[in-house]
C-alpha cells in the first residue's frame, strides 16, 4: 500500500522516514517529494509498503503524531490526478482576429481595422 506522510521537516531524509515506518512492519520504498526548482523537500513524502496490514498499523501508529517537531498527517495515497490544461491547450494569449476583446476588451491584431489603412490597399488583418 502506498501512503502520503504529509507535514514532514524540511531536512527530514528518506534514511529517517524508513526507520519511522520501519517499527511497522516491512518498507518497500520512501520518496521525499522535492522542488523541482531548488531542490528543497516540499515538506511530504511517500512511503510504500507491501502489506496492508503493516501499513494500516503505520498510519494508526504514526498519523496525528509528532515527529521531529512536527504533526504528521499519514493516510493512503490516492491515484495521481490527470492535470487539466498543457499541451496545445495553454492559457490565453490575446491577438488573433477578434484582437483578444471576447475576453479582454481591447489589444491584439483586431483593432488594426479601426486606425483605417495607410498602406497602399494592404488588407490590415
Amino acid at each position: 500500500m502506498k501512503l502520503y506522510v504529509g507535514n514532514i521537516p524540511r531536512q527530514a531524509t528518506e534514511e529517517e522516514l524508513r526507520e519511522a515506518f520501519t517499527a511497522f512492519g516491512q518498507v518497500a520504498s520512501v520518496a521525499v517529494i522535492k522542488d523541482k526548482f531548488t531542490g528543497e523537500s516540499r515538506g511530504f513524502a511517500f512511503v510504500e509498503m507491501p502489506s496492508d496490514t503493516e501499513a494500516q498499523a503505520a498510519i494508526t501508529g504514526l498519523h496525528g503524531k509528532d515527529w521531529k517537531g512536527r504533526t504528521l498527517t499519514v493516510n493512503e495515497a490516492r491515484p495521481k490526478e490527470p492535470r487539466i490544461g498543457g499541451g496545445d491547450r495553454g492559457g490565453f494569449r490575446g491577438g488573433g482576429r477578434d484582437g483578444g476583446r471576447d475576453r479582454r476588451g481591447g489589444g491584439g491584431h483586431g483593432d488594426r481595422d479601426k486606425r483605417g489603412s495607410s498602406g497602399g490597399g494592404r488588407r490590415s488583418w
